[in-house]
């Protein structure tokens, strides 16, 4: 294919942030230019066939959406979308601006077609991410686009002020999602995944779940994203927890801290199997009502299938369209069907 060349030739040579951010201003130049917008979303975001499925009160195009991370600041959901994305996961955004971590802080695995990110929530903030998410939400385009809202601490918050800092976000930006994760398991924020704990996790969760209602005057659908990492029970007991507080579900998995690739979290193909084993039991605690959204290392449509087929609602990805190009999501959702 003609992106694997580039991406061979020209697009590995790049410093990894750097390719982002400009692959990021184009993606946010589509979206903005109604034309443009509407030409690639003909081409390359042709929905799904077949019957679409409903979740969150939202009839979506198809299954697989982009996972946080990559949007980070809530500049490119129109773009994204236009390219074939049934749904956009935007954030994490945090209470407070901040830089992240000091760079390099992305790193590419390319024998493995993997990413190690040790970004740290680098963004500008809820109340930035709410204000461009308002302006979207004003528009007819803006207003059919399903999106997600990540919220995670902010790094200068010490874990005793975690439910008010969660809290700041989640009152931002509920006006304005379909649905709030609350991320409790990056791996680039000392202590934060400390906080999947129950007894930590239990007052966030609530209070989440209450101000964003508040906030957005209606139940805004929250869910909780889980690592990888973690044991068997403590996925079952947040799972049971989820259940416990009525939240909408269980986002599985974040990125992973088990590979020799130094600092940050690994995502991509080698974390597939284990966020199937996750998707596994997170479904076999929820039961068959609440939304399971399956990520990690998902490179295609049999990844996909094999997300759903193990309990999965939906599926979002990242790493595979860094490699993969703005064709890919489009023609993974068609392939669903």
């Amino acid at each position: 294919m003609l992106y694997d060349l580039l991406f061979r030739t020209v697009l590995s040579r790049v410093d990894p942030e750097r390719a982002h951010h400009g692959a990021a201003r184009l993606i946010a130049l589509a979206g903005r230019v109604p034309p443009l917008r509407g030409a690639l979303a003909a081409t390359l975001g042709r929905p799904a066939p077949g019957e679409r499925p409903v979740v969150f009160g939202r009839r979506l195009p198809g299954r697989l959406g982009l996972a946080a991370g990559f949007d980070k600041d809530a500049t490119m959901a129109a773009g994204l979308a236009a390219l074939g994305f049934a749904f956009v996961e935007v954030g994490t955004v945090t209470a407070h601006p901040q830089p992240g971590n000091p760079r390099p802080r992305l790193q590419r695995v390319t024998a493995q077609r993997a990413l190690v990110n040790r970004m740290g929530f680098n963004n500008q903030g809820a109340a930035a991410a709410a204000r461009r998410l308002a302006r979207l939400r004003r528009t007819a385009a803006g207003r059919r686009l399903v999106i997600g809202a990540n919220i995670g601490k902010s790094k200068v918050t010490p874990p005793a002020d975690a439910v008010a800092d969660y809290v700041t976000s989640a009152r931002a930006v509920a006006p304005y999602a379909d649905y709030l994760v609350v991320n409790v398991s990056s791996p680039n924020t000392p202590g934060l995944r400390d906080l999947q704990a129950t007894e930590a996790l239990r007052p966030i969760l609530a209070a989440v779940v209450e101000q964003a209602a508040y906030a957005a005057g209606r139940d805004v659908p929250v869910l909780v994203k889980i690592a990888p990492d973690l044991a068997d029970d403590d996925v079952e007991a947040v799972a049971r927890l989820a259940l416990e507080l009525d939240l909408a579900g269980v986002v599985a998995t974040n990125t992973t801290i088990a590979h020799d690739h130094g600092a940050g979290g690994l995502s991509g193909p080698p974390l597939h199997a284990r966020a199937l084993e996750v998707v596994r039991r997170v479904r076999t605690v929820l039961g068959p009502d609440r939304v399971v959204i399956g990520v990690g290392g998902i490179s295609g449509v049999e990844d996909a299938r094999a997300m759903i087929d193990a309990g999965a609602t939906l599926v979002q990805a990242y790493t595979a369209f860094v490699y993969a190009g703005a064709t890919w999501p489009g023609r993974v959702n068609r392939a669903l069907g």
